[in-house]
This record gives C-alpha cells, structure tokens and sequence, in this order.
C-alpha cells in the first residue's frame, strides 16, 4: 500500500514511522516551502518514497498522485488539512465531506456549521476591523471573551480579553501579524469566553464510524499576557461516567463538520449547561509521544489511524471502551520563565533524573534564545510522568516547576 502524507510534521512523523513498520510505501506533500521550524524540526526526508511540491495546484497534484499509485491521503498536522481532504475529493478516495472543507479550517465557519446541526458552540464574530469588533464584544458579552485568528493553529495569538482595550490590543496583534504559515491574517475572531473543565478527543473515523482513541483532560494557565499557556494533561478513562457525555459531542461534532474518514483532535468546555465546541481539527493531536500512549494505554491515536489506513474495515471492530490505562499518567508542558540564551543540555540530566520520568521531548538548541513561555508554541518541550501512585506523579511534577522557577532551560 502507498500513503501519500500532506505536511509529515509534528505527530505526521511517528505516524509515517508506524506506517513503514506495517510494510507501507510513504510519500510526501508539502504545503508550503516556508513552514515554522515549530513544525518542521525532525523531519526525515529519507523515510519518503518522493517529495512533492504541494504547491503546484490540486489537479496537477492528483494526477502525479495517481501515476505513483497511492492508495489513501492523509493530513500530517493542521497545515495539511485542506490540501488532504481536496485530493482525496480529486482522486475519490476516502476523505472527509468536501462541501463542509473550510467548516474543518476556519474558525468562524466551524463555528457556525457545527451550530447550525445543534452543536453547542460559544457566540462569536469575525472582523475586518478593530472598532467593529470591539463594538461586538461591548454589545454582545457580559465576562470574559477570546482573540483568536481564525485559520492559525495551537495558541498562536490567542488573547483572553476583560475589556474593551484588551479586545483592541488582542485584535491589533491580530490583524497585524502573520498566521503559523506566515499568511497574513486578513480576519480577528472574538469569541465569548466559556469557563468549565477543558478535554480533548484524539479519534479516528471511517465512513462515519468514529472511534475514540484517547481522552485528555486538561490543565492550563494564563500568561501575563492574557494567552493559554497549557500546563499540564491526564488521560480520561474512555468508558467512564465523566467521559460518555464528551464522546457523544464529539461524534454529533464529527458529523456536523464532514468529518467521515481520517483523525481528528476536537477541543470541548464541559460547562455547568454540558459540553460546548472550542474546535476540532481534522488530523492527529500533537504535542504526544505514542509509544508512550501505547505503552500505558495499549493504543493511540497515530497507531490506530495507520492500522485504519491499511486496513480500513478493522476500525469498526476497534472498542474505544475497551481501553484500559495503567497508572497515573501526566503529560507536562516544559515552561521557561526566563528568556535567554541556552548555553547548554545539562539541565535535561536533571529532568531525566526524576523518578516518573518515562519521556522527555524538547527543543532547545545550544546558543540559540528561548522565549519565556507565553503559549504553546513557546514552550521549550513536554516530558510525561508516569508511575503506578498518582502522588508520585504530582510530586516530581512540582519538582520541576520549582527546577524551573529558577531558570532550568538556560544552563
């Protein structure tokens, strides 16, 4: 089998891993030649058949697709998501529902399709124009609201606002900066801010059957700044009294925005009023480690999507309830407090010391800045805890945030 693979990034590079080690032939789209080295970072060019140009149009793209004999077409990471779903269209295999494709990229839209099939969604505007949408926000929230571009991904110039000036200076800073592909950001989305506990979905569909790979919970601050910084998560058991009212959302979510086929990573607020729709994006969940995942929970997301592109008929046999985690499992968010320059690796020794350490992933390279961490895309890494006493997990946990309070990335 042939699996062409749009933007192999982020979790797009285990999940091409596991798809070699099941016996498949790999080829590669990219979007764009200008991607984040957020994204591209690791990227292993030699794991690829052949490397297409994503640019040179959707039907030329098809056609070379078809010449290679590639069988499916899946997104890598959010970048890759439109291009995906449009080959698949061209080459008519199994994709997602094409006249619902920009409800699984722009916010605004995803919003206003999942609400139009009875999804609960936070009330929002998009804007062209600072004043206008401060005027929205005077007119149409009592609390907090959120700043977001519409197209971008993780917390790239997210803003929690409590007034009006906050509103202003969220969507300045919008309008006026480039999304995570370097595209101008033309619209600034003003959200309600809805306040609850915060999950996320990582599943895994084919023709409308969707399946429940992992469930997170998650824990987040906000920065001085006003953005999310994620702090730490914990895996949901899937049949669970907590987790049933989230999977039956996140399906009629999957219906309402076409998803039919492939991954996808949907955020929910359970509110006092039930689960509300923060947004779902039609591809892998980053920021993870599957082996990890498998190795407590028997299963992930990545695994189960390759095995789904393979043979695809195994998902419907796939009991999402069945899954069983062993241990107390914690997924921390590194957080720098202290820009400045790395002037060394030693302080990943200390991390590893940690008795529950099973996984440490980061990104900090000698000499080179790190920003404080102000949102997701300024963390230096992630490292998951695990151990059979949940306080055991809890307490290296507040080791290293008391390593880093004291500037641990820097050296």
């Amino acid at each position: 089998m042939k699996i062409a693979v749009v933007d192999g990034h982020s979790t797009g590079r285990a999940l091409v891993s596991v798809l070699l080690s099941r016996g498949a032939a790999c080829v590669h789209v990219q979007t764009s030649p200008h991607m984040s080295d957020y994204f591209t970072r690791g990227f292993r060019p030699e794991d690829y058949e052949i490397l297409l140009d994503g640019t040179a149009g959707p039907a030329a793209l098809a056609r070379e697709l078809r010449d290679l004999h590639v069988d499916r077409v899946t997104a890598g990471t959010e970048s890759g998501v439109t291009l995906a779903d449009t080959l698949n269209h061209l080459m008519g295999l199994p994709g997602n529902r094409y006249e619902t494709l920009a409800a699984r990229r722009d916010k605004q839209v995803m919003g206003d399709t999942a609400a139009a099939a009875g999804v609960r969604v936070p009330l929002s505007g998009a804007f062209t124009d600072v004043d206008a949408a401060v005027a929205w926000y005077e007119a149409h929230c009592t609390g907090e609201a959120v700043v977001k571009p519409p197209r971008s991904a993780g917390s790239d110039n997210v803003r929690f606002c409590r007034t009006p000036q906050d509103v202003q200076a969220a969507c300045k800073a919008v309008l006026t900066a480039d999304d995570f592909l370097g595209r101008p950001n033309e619209v600034a989305l003003v959200q309600e801010r809805v306040l609850g506990t915060e999950y996320y979905a990582n599943t895994v569909s084919y023709r409308g059957v969707h399946r429940v790979a992992e469930l997170w919970r998650y824990t987040k601050r906000t920065s001085d700044r006003g953005s999310p910084v994620y702090d730490y998560e914990e895996p949901v058991p899937i049949a669970s009294p907590e987790a049933a009212p989230i999977r039956r959302f996140v399906g009629a979510v999957l219906d309402a925005l076409g998803v039919e086929n492939g991954a996808a990573h949907t955020e929910v607020m359970v509110t006092p009023h039930g689960p509300v729709l923060i947004e779902s994006g039609a591809r892998l969940g980053g920021g993870t480690a599957p082996h990890v995942v498998e190795r407590y929970s028997g299963i992930s997301q990545t695994r189960l999507l390759a095995e789904t592109l393979m043979v695809p008929e195994a998902l419907e046999a796939f009991d999402d309830s069945a899954v069983v985690w062993h241990g107390a499992v914690r997924n921390v968010a590194l957080v720098n407090s202290t820009p400045g320059t790395v002037r060394s690796l030693d302080w990943t020794a200390r991390v590893e010391s940690l008795p529950t350490l099973v996984h440490l992933a980061h990104s900090a390279v000698v000499g080179r800045r790190l920003p404080e961490t102000t949102d997701l895309l300024t963390s230096p890494g992630y490292v998951y805890l695990a151990a059979e006493d949940p306080q055991d997990v809890r307490s290296d946990y507040e080791r290293l945030r008391a390593m880093e309070s004291e500037g641990l990335y820097l050296g």
